[in-house]
């Protein structure tokens, strides 16, 4: 296991000089290889499977970490998660925001979220427009959500290999999270940049990446 610390060790020396967090995809892996990023240091891992992270959460529950869910969740798990997720990056519908605030009440906590937006061509990949989230633009926007924190945006570029294609996705959300955070609203993270295109995404102003096989693979 000794490349996933090496690995580990290498990226974020890349995402120093931006001052970005990696946040280690961790679904699908086994116990023996998050043992390695614990070892290397990772605090932060991402799941998008509720039973897969509970169960993780519980095994590794002696370490600091901090449990980011990344993909689609159903309105129906968000109570498996709710008592320790660290960051739900992937709120892409209001009835997920009324269900997270619902169970963040019942365990007296307050959730941090991300919105995610729509940015790719492809139409399997969830997400906000940005007009719909014009609504919540004032204090009273999100005063009907007081065990959710809004910390910034998340978003997935199209699946392809034109770099020119994800730059301008990328730059677009970049441009989205400006002119929320002109308007006022608590913009501290843009999570944006995968395995294949995070370099792009730090270019152009992503303060989070999301990481998963670039770390596992010999």
């Amino acid at each position: 296991m000794q490349h996933i610390i090496d690995r580990v060790a290498n990226i974020k020396s890349k995402l120093e000089p931006y001052g970005a967090t990696l946040v280690a995809v961790s679904k699908f892996r086994s116990l023996p290889e998050i043992q390695a990023l614990v070892t290397a240091g990772q605090q932060d891992l991402g799941e998008n499977r509720v039973q897969e992270m509970a169960e993780k959460q519980e095994h590794f529950a002696q370490y600091p970490l901090r449990w980011h869910q990344i993909g689609t969740l159903q309105r129906n798990k968000v109570k498996y998660i709710a008592p320790f997720v660290h960051l739900v990056q992937a709120v892409d519908n209001w009835e997920l925001l009324a269900e997270l605030q619902k169970q963040a009440a019942k365990h007296n906590r307050i959730i941090p979220f991300l919105f995610q937006l729509h940015i790719a061509k492809e139409e399997t990949k969830f997400g906000f427009a940005f007009n719909e989230l014009l609504p919540l633009l004032s204090s009273q926007g999100l005063a009907a959500y007081p065990h959710l924190e809004l910390k910034g945006l998340m978003g997935m570029a199209t699946n392809t290999a034109d770099a020119v294609v994800v730059r301008k996705e990328f730059a677009g959300l970049k441009k989205h999270y400006d002119e929320l955070a002109s308007a006022g609203m608590p913009m501290q993270i843009l999570s944006m940049g995968m395995s294949q295109d995070w370099q792009l995404a730090l270019e152009e102003g992503s303060t989070m990446v999301r990481i998963g096989s670039a770390l596992f693979l010999e």
